[in-house]
């Protein structure tokens, strides 16, 4: 396993879905999944440090998790099979495992809430080159100040160029 961190978010303007770019943390190698809008909101959420009246459900989980006495010690993106990513969320309660099986964006969010790394397996990385661009999901300025329509209306706005483009 291999120690990934979230590198950007955008929307993938083909298939009108939201992406989240997972980069290896000490090299250049990516992993890109394809993710729903309220994952996509909850994870941005929590990269600007965007707080709601109600906590959203990866903040409930969070909540149930260290509650019960639970620590998230790390997240792992283990597979993909038919198109489908799998990951899990590895618990330590009274000293012992837990492995979780769960969606790698809901582990993303959950592992950004409790600030534990995320691991995608060897296998899953590629060689894709992310170019920087001046704007991206990650730069979103003043992101704290937006509700969360404003927020939905820059989600659905982004383009694929706006979280870099992909260099074989």
């Amino acid at each position: 396993m291999i120690e990934v961190v979230v590198s950007r978010l955008g929307l993938d303007s083909s298939t009108q879905s939201y992406v989240v770019i997972l980069q290896e943390k000490d090299g250049s190698r990516v992993l890109p999944i394809w993710i729903g809008e309220p994952e996509a909101q909850s994870i941005v959420m929590q990269m600007h440090s965007i707080k709601r009246p109600r906590p959203l459900t990866h903040d409930l989980v969070k909540s149930l998790i260290v509650g019960l006495g639970g620590t998230v010690k790390r997240i792992q993106i283990t597979r993909v099979e038919n198109n489908t990513y799998y990951a899990e969320l590895h618990v330590t309660h009274n000293g012992q495992m837990v492995q979780v099986d769960a969606r790698p964006s809901d582990s993303i969010a959950i592992a950004l809430r409790v600030d534990a790394p995320i691991f995608a397996s060897e296998e899953l990385l590629s060689d894709v080159q992310v170019e920087e661009t001046t704007e991206s999901f990650g730069d979103l300025k003043n992101a704290a100040e937006l509700s969360a329509e404003q927020l939905k209306e820059y989600l659905e706005k982004l383009r694929p160029e706006d979280f870099g483009k992909f260099n074989l």
